[in-house]
């Protein structure tokens, strides 16, 4: 099994393919088998890699460290591992944050470009900002049903993730996945939310195609669009047939759309 010893934490990957370095970053208690449709349907085309975050897949479950910033120190030593330069980082979700936050400590150096699926600047409503998914009511009911129930969360979070009701295979692998975090981890990772990225996607240097599910359960359009206002040089794609998950509800529309936005670069 393929590992790469990050800060303290066993790290599992994927690598497939060669050229082009494409680096996918799952979101929250998930896993980057999310992205095997892209890891094998674009690796004809492109260097495809992924890695399951520590305390989610296959990867470490760690006492410590999980935290945004503790997972882009992570991504900058699989970069280096893996020897990538130039590469395009395409983070769902909470991995889209990820990739800021990268951006905010490394800077762009190594990175051709970023695509934002699906992910709004700030997931904490604010008395400044229109959007948000969370308020102080909903961390703390997510969090109790962390601690008291944590595989009907993950049921209702699957529905509430996907525009239409998912297959046996898909329903298994949302399962698995999302049962691989332990709720200690899943509750320590809450206060993450309340991070504000508008600052640092005014400076992101790179150009960003930014996704967004048209029906969307999760998160409105419009705060992902407001995403791609506030980053200088951007590309807007809706999906029409997708909610929060658009690598395996549209792949083959999500993998085409990808390959057409590196190929402009």
């Amino acid at each position: 099994m393929p590992i790469v010893q990050c800060n303290g934490a066993d790290i599992y990957y994927e690598d497939h393919g060669e050229d082009d370095p494409l680096v996918f970053l799952h979101g929250a208690w998930a896993g980057c088998r999310y992205f095997e449709p892209q890891l094998t349907g674009l690796s004809d085309e492109f260097r495809t890699v992924a890695f399951d975050f520590r305390g989610h897949g296959r990867s470490a479950k760690t006492e410590l460290g999980h935290t945004l910033a503790q997972h882009a120190r992570d991504l900058h030593v699989v970069l280096d591992h893996l020897e990538l330069e130039n590469a395009v980082i395409v983070g769902w979700s909470m991995g889209a944050i990820v990739s800021w936050e990268y951006l905010d400590q490394f800077g762009s150096g190594r990175v051709r470009a970023l695509v934002d699926v699906d992910m709004e600047p700030s997931p904490m409503r604010r008395d400044d900002y229109d959007y948000g998914s969370y308020d102080v009511d909903g961390l703390a009911e997510t969090l109790r049903s962390i601690q008291t129930d944590p595989f009907e969360l993950i049921e209702r979070q699957i529905e509430a993730l996907l525009k239409e009701p998912p297959s046996r295979v898909l329903r298994t692998t949302m399962l698995d996945e999302g049962s691989r975090t332990p709720p200690s981890i899943k509750g320590a990772m809450l206060l993450e939310l309340l991070c504000d990225y508008r600052a640092v996607l005014t400076e992101i240097d790179v150009p960003t195609l930014v996704c967004a599910g048209a029906d969307e359960k999760w998160r409105s359009v419009e705060s992902v669009e407001y995403a791609a206002d506030l980053i200088p040089d951007t590309r807007f794609e809706l999906f029409e047939e997708s909610g929060h998950c658009l690598t395996v509800e549209q792949p083959d529309r999500f993998n085409r759309v990808l390959s057409d936005f590196v190929e402009s670069l």
